[in-house]
């Protein structure tokens, strides 16, 4: 497994555990967010890539922030 599947699989499990500690189903946060619940829930699998604008909006509507952290 390599780190790139490893960090969408972490934020898929970090988005799927806020959203339901919010008990927000995924239809509902999909339609807020602006993408398709079939989107959201690849994400949450760990099996899309999303786009930086996608996660923020995901992340905006969980009350999350999103951190880059850059790694030498």
């Amino acid at each position: 497994m390599d780190l790139i599947t490893t960090e969408k699989e972490t934020i898929g499990k970090t988005i799927q555990s806020r959203r339901k500690s919010r008990k927000i189903v995924q239809a509902d946060l999909a339609e807020i967010a602006g993408i398709s619940p079939r989107t959201l829930r690849d994400i949450e699998k760990g099996i899309a890539n999303p786009e930086l604008e996608t996660l923020l909006k995901i992340c905006q509507v969980l009350g999350m922030d999103v951190k880059i952290e850059v790694v030498r």
